[in-house]
């Protein structure tokens, strides 16, 4: 794995350990050697003052599973398919831990959140690995941490405690820091010395857990000879372009991230690399240090030729994402090319970034030439990826959706139920949305911890926005079932029952309201109708048992009940 000015990497490279570190909702501009002179990352900085940081390092994709899938498989998320939580990523694209298990590396993956779980959210990202340290099915507490989030030092004790167990080279490890993603809630004394910049705070804990592993590395004798490579998932809107969190915009703000390569013993040490790469080229560069052939797809390609100065052509950026379809939004799709953007949606967009690094003022107009090129460029990239794409449908369980909406995300229900129209152009614009996205998200987080009078204030500002946002309809329900408000909450339901007629949710809240302001005729004239639909849901049955026994019908709430626990797979009672 020697490299040199000049030298193009060798054919047949020693096996040396491979460290593979993620920090999630990283944004560049908020790292210390990045230029950000208002936090403080000695362990960031001493990485890249040891490596080569490349200062416009890119991802495609502004969510976590997506992005990930990319670095793991060198592909963009329309190649490798892996644009929704829960989609099972396809057999037939290889995975980084895959090629490097076949060279005899030992191969394990630690994550600090349930949203990378292979047995919940991330099917198929545990391939190759020997050891994919995913939660608990069955948590012994109820708290987030441990639960579906894990604090860095604890990942990284847990990276540690495994490479204790395992110390024959060669190891494949990828370690994942969960901390800057939201809420922002850093540990003491961060929680003190970022008072007011929380998300700082929370960059800082990560950097000192990533301290921590480079430490433990250092004291075992392998850190010199490692190959280690660091980079961000996604950045973070922090409120620019009315963005709060990431997810719906392809803005720098959310997908311009840190990276930073160390090669054995310092080589290349300090280097600074300026030129435009992606998160795709991850896989490759590795494979490239390593010697082992390339896949037959990547959309990625090594940085080496970058590094050893052959090669300062420019790399072509593609962005999507595809969450907005969550809130019944259109898609996005975007390409960064020669020092412009543009962003394809309803109201397109294009961005001068020599002078508007910002993305402020949209330049956009169809005759334009760059906007001419650019749109080719994006059209030729989506007909391709069209024409090789292969998806699985997202399998998510009711539990996980839970765990989605933990962590502040819809999942795929929520986006089945707030559109049905076929063709994404005809779909609201996210920028004239994004307002919703935030307050829905404030809703989301805040009722995961029973916050439910703030939920509620932002519920009511979210439906005085659209008032046909069906999930913001059901959720602003379930809130005012938890405010004892039954009558505002019939109100609710009753309004999502109009929108879309067969949405279960709706139906089963309308009965819990009914039944909360003891309306039980009503009740069971609403599930009598709904169980003799023919739907197997058991909380129907059991609803229907409560108003029977409201309206003194023993032997019908019985009859109800059983059939409950017939569906549930439990004996009747007796």
């Amino acid at each position: 794995m020697a490299v040199t000015s000049g030298e193009a990497a060798p054919q047949e490279a020693p096996h040396r350990d491979v460290f593979l570190i993620t920090i999630d909702t990283l944004r560049s501009d908020h790292i210390h050697c990045y230029g950000y002179e208002r936090i403080q990352t000695p362990s960031l900085d001493e990485l890249a003052k040891q490596g080569i940081r490349f200062t416009q390092a890119f991802t495609p994709s502004p969510l976590t599973n997506s992005s990930h899938t990319s670095i793991l498989t060198g592909l963009l998320p329309s190649s490798h398919g892996v644009s929704d939580f829960g989609v099972p990523l396809k057999s037939d694209h290889p995975t980084l831990a895959e090629l490097e298990k076949k060279q005899g590396y030992q191969t394990a993956a630690f994550i600090g959140s349930v949203i990378l779980d292979s047995k919940r959210l991330a099917p198929g990202l545990d391939r190759g690995f020997d050891f994919y340290d995913n939660f608990p099915e069955k948590p012994q507490m109820k708290l987030r941490w441990g639960q579906i989030e894990r604090r860095g030092l604890d990942v990284a004790q847990r990276a540690e405690n495994w490479l204790d167990g395992h110390e024959a080279a060669p190891r494949f490890v990828w370690i994942h820091l969960y901390d800057p993603h939201d809420p922002y809630e850093p540990p003491s004394p961060y929680s003190e010395i970022y008072k007011g910049r929380l998300y700082d705070g929370e960059i800082a804990y990560a950097d000192l857990a990533l301290g921590h592993f480079l430490a433990y590395l250092k004291k075992r004798g392998w850190y010199d000879g490692a190959l280690i490579v660091l980079g961000g998932d996604h950045g973070e809107g922090l409120g620019e372009h009315h963005e709060d969190t990431h997810g719906i915009f392809l803005y720098d703000s959310t997908i311009h991230v840190p990276l930073i390569l160390k090669l054995p013993n310092e080589q290349q040490s300090g280097r600074v690399v300026d030129e435009q790469v992606r998160t795709t080229d991850i896989m490759p560069t590795i494979l490239d240090l390593q010697g082992i052939p390339m896949p037959a797809r990547m959309d990625g390609a090594s940085l080496m030729p970058l590094i050893l100065g052959a090669d300062s052509s420019a790399r072509t950026v593609f962005g999507e994402t595809d969450y907005p379809l969550r809130f019944g939004w259109a898609p996005l799709r975007s390409v960064r090319q020669d020092g412009f953007k543009f962003i394809e949606a309803p109201r397109p967009e294009l961005y001068d970034l020599h002078s508007d690094a910002g993305e402020l003022h949209n330049h956009y107009a169809p005759w334009d030439t760059r906007v001419q090129t650019l749109r080719k460029t994006l059209a030729e990239r989506t007909a391709e990826s069209q024409s090789k794409r292969k998806t699985s449908p997202s399998t998510v369980s009711s539990g996980t959706v839970d765990e989605l909406h933990a962590l502040g995300y819809l999942g795929p229900a929520d986006a089945r139920s707030s559109t049905d129209v076929p063709e994404p152009s005809l779909l609201p614009d996210p920028k004239d949305k994004i307002e919703e996205q935030n307050l829905m998200h404030i809703a989301t987080m805040a009722s995961e911890v029973g916050q439910w009078v703030k939920a509620r204030i932002a519920l009511e500002k979210l439906v005085q926005l659209d008032d046909k946002s069906l999930i913001a309809q059901l959720l602003l329900g379930r809130v005012y079932l938890n405010l004892n408000k039954p009558k505002a909450a019939e109100h609710e339901f009753e309004t999502a029952v109009l929108l879309q007629p067969g949405n279960m949710e709706a139906q089963l809240g309308l009965a819990k309201a009914l039944l909360g302001e003891r309306k039980f005729a009503d009740a069971v004239d609403l599930l009598e109708e709904t169980t003799k639909s023919g739907a197997k849901e058991p909380e129907a049955f059991e609803l229907l048992a409560q108003a029977y026994t409201g309206l003194g019908k023993p032997a019908l709430a019985k009859q109800a009940a059983d059939q409950a626990s017939s569906i549930r797979g439990a004996k009747p009672q007796q």
